[in-house]
């Protein structure tokens, strides 16, 4: 019986030794994650029926982009009455403004140039009767009663000249405020009604991703149901997980490093997140390392210029520096070389 290790045992052994080292390093300088998209869901605050779709699942879109049309035949109607209704009542504050018409003025001037003048013969006609009192012509009584004539027709032109004031500057100004009140009440309903009009159309409230249509045209949507989902560049960011043991040596604004698959260098990122609860590791991360320890979840947002080249749901390794993911592929290489030469 032969005592010792041969060739094969000893690289076996060195390997796996490696392999212990390397997982641990590796561990605490990698941490595995997934892209996380923030999506703004676009809806009418109004139902009706999905008349017109005017963007489609994966185009991009620019603020204010018209993305869909709800019918709206009924918010026209009430467009149009309110409009108007808001005319009527414009022109009723105008006609009380400016006062009566030129005819019914010139009607009263007639009548006051004809009191005029019988306040004139009145008048003739009392000194008249006077004269004659004073000579025992006629009777007091006569002369009383072209007296109270004369009178009457001095109060008769008082009271048109008064009533001609009066037609020259227009409604009493009670009736003009509660006009002018009508026309602000109107004013008002218009608004509404435009608005009502207004929101049956939605356009893009961000510029981004048209992430999926939710609905199609046809289709009745209730008040305030998502239509169109957008997922604008500013609301992708990395979600990752690390252990208890290290998460309180993480920063916000902290600088990282992602990578995946296909990338030829990491993207640098920004730590806006620390999550302040403890959590087991979620599935979607379970590795045979790592399924069975306390995590703390982080997320970190990309540079602009980068937050395209992130996907929704794609795996990501995060780490401090770009040795973490060197030590990883290095480690990699390792195992598939020892098994080429273990076939050999």
């Amino acid at each position: 019986m032969k005592s010792g290790l041969n060739l094969s045992q000893i690289t076996l052994i060195l390997l796996l030794s490696t392999l212990l080292c390397s997982c641990n390093e590796t561990e605490s300088k990698l941490w595995q994650g997934y892209v996380e998209g923030e999506f703004v869901y676009v809806s009418s605050p109004l139902s009706g029926q999905l008349d017109e779709v005017s963007v489609r699942k994966g185009q991009t879109v620019v603020a204010g982009q018209p993305l869909f049309t709800l019918e709206r035949e009924f918010e026209k109607a009430g467009v149009d009455e309110a409009e108007e209704n808001l005319d009527k009542i414009i022109s009723d504050l105008a006609d009380k403004r400016k006062g009566r018409r030129p005819s019914e003025i010139a009607s009263i001037k007639a009548r006051l140039r004809k009191a005029v003048a019988a306040e004139k013969l009145a008048a003739t006609e009392y000194k008249r009767r006077a004269d004659l009192y004073s000579s025992r012509t006629i009777s007091e009584e006569e002369r009383d009663q072209a007296r109270t004539d004369y009178e009457q027709a001095i109060q008769l032109v008082k009271e048109i000249k008064s009533e001609l004031k009066t037609a020259t500057l227009g409604s009493r100004s009670d009736e003009i405020s509660a006009a002018e009140s009508s026309v602000r009440a109107a004013q008002a309903k218009l608004e509404q009604a435009r608005w009502n009009y207004d929101q049956k159309a939605q356009s893009a409230p961000r510029s981004g991703l048209v992430f999926d249509t939710i609905r199609y045209r046809g289709e009745w949507i209730a008040a305030g149901k998502p239509i169109i989902s957008i997922l604008p560049p500013e609301n992708r960011k990395v979600r990752f997980y690390v252990p208890e043991q290290i998460v309180g040596g993480f920063k916000i604004n902290e600088k990282l490093l992602v990578n995946y698959d296909g990338l030829t260098e990491p993207i640098p990122v920004i730590l806006t997140y620390i999550s302040p609860q403890a959590e087991y590791t979620p599935p979607v991360i379970y590795s045979s390392q790592s399924r069975a320890k306390l995590v703390f979840m982080l997320e970190a947002i990309p540079a602009a210029d980068k937050a395209l080249l992130f996907k929704p749901g794609q795996p990501v390794d995060v780490s401090r520096t770009e040795q973490g993911f060197v030590l990883e592929n290095g480690f990699l290489t390792r195992i598939k070389s020892y098994f080429r030469s273990s076939d050999d």
